[in-house]
């Protein structure tokens, strides 16, 4: 039961002392994310005009939010979105919440020398993060995107569609059912958590699909799905890239030189940890 009305201001400052009790990192963010995403306004708005009053039904359903939040759900599920590379994507349980760190993979793949109509495929789509990021920024690239759960599959027409990009998706147990065509460009955020890493049981980690998370029993699953048919599946000078965890650039540099990829590259993500690995068909 809300006990009175308060102001913008006034709400933002009693959230955030709220969040820093309970230990959430960023609470001033997270408490502006459910402002801006309630009035569907931009944080500039709610400090231009701190004393404009919520209404109760504003308070109400602030108060649900932020419980649900204190009790751990991510607040991704909470806003049903999330902004990656500038594009608003629907978010659901089935599939990993798009973070910053996967932008660095973006950025390579836009330095990339390829052809005008490159074909790319992006594997283990999720929300279609990837694909629609390069689709915004490179129209004339023909790109596909594959996941192996139909839900996200579902998820990813979906932004494609909201977002008026021309995406093809469709559902694909790695290489499955992708037909035999070669790619100029593959790229891929797969599953690469070790199972007992601590994190799983840390933060949103805890409530996102474990089959987006654990790459195996050594983390490296995924990388040798990708790699076991990766020279019939890349044209010649073509290119693979990869994100993976902060400590298995060397393996996953090494499963690249196996598959007889050449020019193998790291690259750091924003916070100076190696995070995308390149290689290349020659």
């Amino acid at each position: 039961m809300i006990a009175r009305k308060l102001t913008l201001g006034e709400w933002l400052a009693a959230a955030k002392l709220k969040f820093q009790k309970a230990g959430v990192e960023n609470a001033r963010q997270e408490t502006e994310y459910l402002l801006a995403h309630l009035l569907q306004k931009n944080t500039a708005y709610f400090y231009a005009y701190p004393e404009v009053e919520l209404s109760i039904q504003q308070l109400e359903q602030l108060e649900a939010w932020v419980k649900e939040r204190l009790a751990g759900k991510p607040l991704a599920w909470i806003l049903g979105e999330w902004d990656f590379w500038g594009l608003t994507l629907e978010i659901s349980p089935a599939t990993l919440i798009p973070r910053a760190d996967t932008e660095r993979l973006i950025e390579v793949a836009l330095d990339l020398p390829l052809v005008p109509k490159a074909r790319v495929l992006d594997m283990g789509t999720g929300t279609g993060a990837i694909a629609l990021a390069l689709k915004k920024e490179r129209p004339n690239w023909q790109i596909d995107a594959v996941d192996f759960k139909l839900d996200a599959v579902r998820l990813a027409r979906k932004n494609a569609r909201q977002l008026e990009l021309d995406v093809r998706v469709w559902q694909s147990n790695w290489w499955q059912q992708i037909p035999p065509q070669t790619y100029d460009l593959i790229l891929s955020n797969p599953p690469y958590i070790h199972p007992d890493d601590p994190h799983l049981s840390q933060g949103d980690l805890r409530y996102e699909p474990k089959t987006a998370l654990v790459g195996g029993e050594d983390g490296l699953d995924a990388y040798r799905e990708l790699l076991a048919p990766i020279q019939n599946r890349l044209n010649l000078g073509g290119y693979l890239l990869v994100e993976q965890g902060y400590d298995q650039s060397l393996a996953v540099a090494e499963l690249f030189t196996h598959a007889k990829l050449r020019d193998i590259k790291t690259y750091q993500d924003y916070l100076g940890q190696p995070r995308v690995t390149l290689g290349c068909k020659t």
